[in-house]
């Protein structure tokens, strides 16, 4: 539906209706086979990755020899070595923070356990991995879990939980109050990209340390470096405790190499290649789980099967995002659908804080394992999932800062009311409806814009 037409009639927007299927009904279309982790083929992932790194790092040392050097200032000038020489930094840099972002993914397939059938190996290089990127491990995974068993739930899900009308302060169209949204929404481009990269680099260690786009219902200083969080309970104590202990040693780590060789070269070495990282996982998440084609459930009409189907394949920066961030982005559907081992139930209860472990009780039935993207499964088991439930497998060939753009301008809120959502954006306009059995407050909104 063109939202940039003068009408808009919200009556013939394409109308929703969630998936019927079980989540056995789901998994079965899947070949079994297809759920078979492989550790040594992760650890030669792994291995590659560092490899990767250490090359990338090796080579970035020349950089600056090079260009300085008298020889080659004569050939290209001063000014022309200086703007290759930046230039050279600039390719470290964009490649370094894939290499990068690549292992954080493969700490993130530990944290599910999906990097081997062995706890120790996927904790051990988890912990590894996540910690040499300022991620704290255990506590990051505790949530993270959290989050695929309740994901499109506005209630409970952990992290892009979309924000309402009246978190906004919005009228309520329905009481026939008029909204003037370009006086609510009306910031410049400028100021939109400037917020836009402030989330990029920011939006991660904001939520870790204030629960920003996080469940609101939480309480006021909820992060995830405090062991007596509400985000934990008592028994996940040590591992909170554990984490911090790895992220201090970071603080110790940088502090020392930056007196031994000075800020500006771990910053140039490490520093800039980590906020890539930062800024491409908070992209790449942010994309996943944020379309104004994509639900949001309340209520009795969210189930695991479709809150896990509400999020977006892409085609992410193509082959690079294939190949140095291991399908993250273009296989996390199947990643929300599939495997779930009923056998470890009990390990995933303690994931559930106090006060919703019985409420998601059911949600917890099943425990989430991802081992298909390492696994080389992924595309094979995507099209299993598509040829399934067909027009509710959602992709998007959409160019990633293109739908980044899009997406940061046309997802502003959903309704306060009604059990199934979709996105609104700076005019107030959606571009799917739920169907009619499940709208609420039906309101004529056709109008000018």
């Amino acid at each position: 539906m063109d939202t940039t037409t003068k009408e808009y009639c919200e009556d013939v927007l394409p109308a929703y209706t969630p998936m019927p299927w079980s989540l056995k009904e789901i998994r079965a279309a899947i070949p079994v086979e297809l759920f078979v982790k492989d550790t040594p083929r992760g650890l030669l992932y792994f291995a590659r990755d560092v490899l990767l790194a250490a090359v990338a790092w090796s080579l970035a040392t020349a950089i600056d020899p090079f260009f300085k050097h008298t020889v080659t200032r004569e050939h290209l000038t001063p000014v022309g070595a200086e703007v290759v020489r930046w230039a050279a930094w600039g390719v470290y840099w964009w490649f370094q923070g894939l290499i990068f972002t690549g292992i954080w993914v493969i700490g993130h397939e530990c944290g599910h356990g999906a990097f081997s059938d062995y706890k120790i190996v996927n904790d051990t290089i988890g912990f590894v991995s996540h910690t040499f990127l300022w991620t704290p491990y255990f506590s990051w995974k505790i949530s993270h879990h959290r989050h695929h068993s309740n994901h499109a739930s506005m209630e409970r899900d952990e992290v892009y939980v979309p924000k309402t009308r009246e978190d906004l302060g919005i009228p309520d169209e329905t009481k026939g109050v008029h909204i003037d949204y370009d006086e609510i929404f009306g910031d410049t481009p400028i100021y939109t990209l400037y917020m836009l990269i402030r989330q990029q680099v920011l939006a991660f260690p904001a939520y870790l340390l204030f629960n920003v786009s996080g469940q609101k219902a939480y309480p006021k200083w909820t992060n995830h470096f405090d062991p007596n969080s509400f985000l934990f309970t008592r028994a996940q104590r040590n591992a909170v405790i554990i984490s911090n202990i790895g992220i201090a040693a970071m603080v110790w780590g940088i502090s020392y190499a930056s007196s031994v060789y000075g800020a500006a070269q771990v910053i140039k070495y490490y520093g800039i290649p980590w906020l890539e990282v930062t800024h491409w996982f908070v992209m790449i998440t942010y994309l996943h789980h944020t379309d104004p084609e994509i639900p949001h459930y309340r209520g009795k009409e969210w189930n695991f099967q479709r809150g896990a189907a509400a999020t977006v394949d892409r085609n992410f920066l193509g082959w690079q995002g294939r190949f140095f961030l291991h399908d993250v982005a273009h296989f996390h559907v199947i990643h929300h659908v599939s495997l779930f081992l009923p056998l470890a139930l009990r390990a995933l209860l303690v994931y559930a804080t106090p006060s919703s472990s019985q409420k998601c009780h059911s949600f917890y039935q099943v425990y989430l394992m991802f081992c298909l993207g390492l696994a080389d499964h992924a595309p094979e088991a995507t099209q299993h999932l598509k040829a399934f439930i067909g027009d509710h497998y959602a992709y998007s060939e959409k160019p990633a800062f293109k739908a980044l753009w899009d997406n940061y301008n046309n997802c502003q809120f959903v309704e306060n009311e009604g059990e199934v959502l979709f996105y609104r954006d700076k005019k107030g306009r959606a571009l799917r409806r739920p169907a009619d059995q499940y709208r609420v407050n039906v309101v004529d909104r056709t109008k000018a814009q």
